[in-house]
């Protein structure tokens, strides 16, 4: 790499932090037609895990309203070799039931061992077993953002995940992280209530905000409180301490089986018992007194209770404004304009909630038109665009390398400790270091020594981005190019530097 490119693209990435790309810089050499082709690349580039020279042929191909309605359905057919790369994996291949009592009798086994050493083997085996798990699941996400054709389902899968957050390492939510995660890409274009459902009996979300602790007379707080403050209402709707506790008693007995046997209960219980999976509702341990929510009365009846609270939090106004700010600020700005949350709100109200119907309100405004090439890329729009980019036909065959960058850029899969999520601002993930960090990365994609493609016998990637040279792309991306990036993309002495300089120039670390 040359000495004299090395710092000017390094100064081009710390000024990236600070400054946000907004129009095609003045003298660019761009037709009419280019400029068009320009604005289509900045579409993809929000609205899938970004733009390719492939996915911008056929955005042009079908139209933009086509091309949206397509999406916003999101049932395209997986790519044959997507497919079979998905299906060989051992979660595609389980049902979670079977596979998570398989490792609860490992992990009894292991525990039961008199033998110091053969304990730690087993112990350790057995959570090793939990990290493939979850490494699984990680793979599975990845290539599907990389390589699904339904980009929309994926970037909001990969929202729901962050606004619906549970954290891999909390009990052995390493093996439920899949399947939660699966359920979340079922729903992630569909009514919201069905989606809020989904969450609140999937024992991913039981296990890690402990509701399986939550029961009459020993009643626990913490699912009750984040499901007003985090999934639906927002802090600032005005709910109280009151309401919380009350929620929290509604939710009582609703836990997590993994026995696989059932509760010995009292005959007059036995027709309120439910067992859905792994789910289970318990009514020994649920409080069947009345409880006052929300204004309202919610009749002691056993888990029914739970689907009048959620009906209920599901088309509350406050819901509405709450989620689609989030949305707005996942897809348009940190500080979403007013007007286009409302808007937004609105269409909810009309939609029964219905997501697709929210988005499109989203993405036919003005306000996200105005937006493109705006909002600064979290690690993993940053990690993905850069790996669509360059390998836009060529289907990566080991994501360890993806998972690996998301972990050292703070963002890795399922690893958000608190319930809160990841951060959808650019001041989070802006520094100086970041920005480093992704300069690395890039030079690693771009010189093909990623590792993306590696497999046993072979100790390098085949040589990277012959796609960059398709000029489709190029039109697209290069009038919004600074003349400081035009400058050091042609001081490239190789495909492979040029690439690495495009990858780390500030007009990439912007969607």
């Amino acid at each position: 790499m040359k000495r004299l490119a090395l710092p000017l693209i390094a100064a081009a990435l710390l000024a990236a932090g600070c400054a946000t790309t907004t129009s095609p810089p003045g003298g660019a050499s761009a037709s009419a037609s280019s400029a068009r082709v320009d604005q289509d690349a900045l579409w993809l580039d929000r609205l899938s895990w970004g733009a390719s020279s492939s996915s911008l042929a056929e955005l042009r191909r079908m139209g933009r309203k086509t091309w949206l309605d397509t999406q916003l359905n999101g049932r395209a057919p997986l790519p044959t070799e997507l497919q079979a790369q998905i299906a060989a994996l051992s979660i595609s291949q389980r049902d979670l039931p079977s596979l998570v009592y398989e490792m609860e009798a490992q992990r009894k086994s292991a525990d039961a061992s008199k033998d110091d050493a053969a304990k730690a083997a087993a112990q350790q085996a057995y959570q090793q077993t939990l990290n493939r798990l979850s490494r699984e699941a990680a793979s599975r996400a990845l290539l599907l953002a990389a390589y699904s054709p339904n980009q929309m389902r994926e970037q909001l899968t990969w929202f729901w995940f962050n606004h619906f957050n549970v954290h891999q390492y909390k009990h052995n939510l390493r093996a439920m992280v899949g399947d939660y995660e699966q359920g979340l890409r079922e729903h992630a274009l569909g009514r919201f209530r069905d989606l809020l459902g989904y969450t609140a009996h999937h024992p991913a979300m039981l296990r890690y905000l402990d509701n399986e602790q939550n029961a009459a007379g020993r009643i626990n707080e913490n699912y009750a409180r984040e499901l007003l403050e985090l999934h639906t209402l927002g802090v600032d709707a005005g709910y109280t301490q009151r309401d919380v506790q009350e929620l929290a008693r509604v939710l009582t007995g609703l836990g997590v089986n993994l026995s696989g046997t059932e509760p010995k209960l009292k005959p007059a219980q036995q027709a309120q018992y439910q067992r859905r999976g792994l789910m289970e509702f318990n009514p020994a341990r649920h409080d069947f007194g009345d409880k006052q929510l929300l204004g309202m009365e919610v009749k002691g009846r056993g888990l029914a209770e739970l689907d009048q609270v959620l009906d209920t939090l599901a088309r509350h106004p406050a819901t509405a404004r709450f989620v689609s700010r989030k949305l707005a600020q996942a897809f348009v700005a940190d500080m979403p304009p007013p007007a286009l949350v409302e808007r937004m709100a609105q269409r909810w109200q009309q939609s029964d909630g219905r997501i697709s119907e929210v988005m499109r309100a989203l993405i036919q405004s003005p306000e996200f038109e105005a937006s493109l090439s705006r909002k600064f890329k979290d690690p993993a729009h940053y990690v993905v665009s850069a790996v669509r980019l360059a390998y836009d036909t060529k289907q990566v065959l080991n994501t360890g390398p993806m998972i690996g960058w998301l972990y050292r850029l703070g963002q890795a899969p399922y690893n958000r400790q608190t319930p809160d999520g990841y951060a959808l601002d650019e001041s989070a993930w802006a520094g100086p270091g970041q920005l480093n960090t992704r300069f690395e990365i890039a030079r690693a994609i771009g010189s093909g020594s990623a590792g993306l493609f590696r497999v046993e016998g072979e100790k390098t990637d085949r040589p990277a981005f012959p796609q960059l040279a398709n000029p489709l792309y190029y039109e697209g991306i290069a009038p919004r190019l600074a003349s400081a990036t035009r400058q050091t993309l042609d001081q490239a002495s190789s495909p492979q530097e040029w690439a690495t300089f495009l990858l780390a120039s500030p007009e990439f670390m912007h969607r």
